[in-house]
C-alpha cells in the first residue's frame, strides 16, 4: 500500500520556530555570524529556513549574566528531528546566545 509520499524524508520533516536572544550590545557582525551558523546547519541537514525576523533590542525581565537587554532573532525552520537536536547542541555551545527556544509548530 502506497501512502502517497514519493520520498521518505517528507514524512520526517517537522516545522519549528527558533527564537534566540543575544546580548543587547551585540554588534551587527555577531548577529550576522550567529544567523549564518544557523543557516549552515539547516543547509547541511537539507532543511528549509524562511526569512529571519529580527525583533530588535528589548529589556530583559531580569539580568542574565551581565546582560540587561537582549537582541531577539526569530527563525521559522523546517528540519528533520535529528538535525533539530544537532542544532540545539550547537546553540548551547555558542557563548553569544544567552537564551534560546526551539518549538515544534502545532504543539
Amino acid at each position: 500500500m502506497k501512502l502517497g509520499f514519493s520520498n521518505d524524508i517528507l514524512s520526517r520533516m517537522q516545522k519549528y520556530e527558533l527564537t534566540l536572544v543575544l546580548d543587547g550590545k551585540a554588534s551587527a557582525a555577531k548577529k550576522k555570524a550567529v544567523t549564518e551558523s544557523i543557516e549552515k546547519i539547516v543547509a547541511l541537514g537539507k532543511g528549509k529556513m524562511d526569512k529571519v525576523n529580527e525583533w530588535g533590542v528589548r529589556d530583559l525581565a531580569y539580568k542574565m549574566g551581565k546582560s540587561t537587554s537582549g537582541v531577539y532573532l526569530h527563525f521559522p525552520l523546517e528540519l528533520e528531528t535529528e538535525v533539530a537536536q544537532n542544532l540545539l547542541g550547537k546553540i548551547r555551545a555558542n557563548e553569544d546566545i544567552i537564551r534560546y527556544l526551539l518549538v515544534r509548530e502545532g504543539r
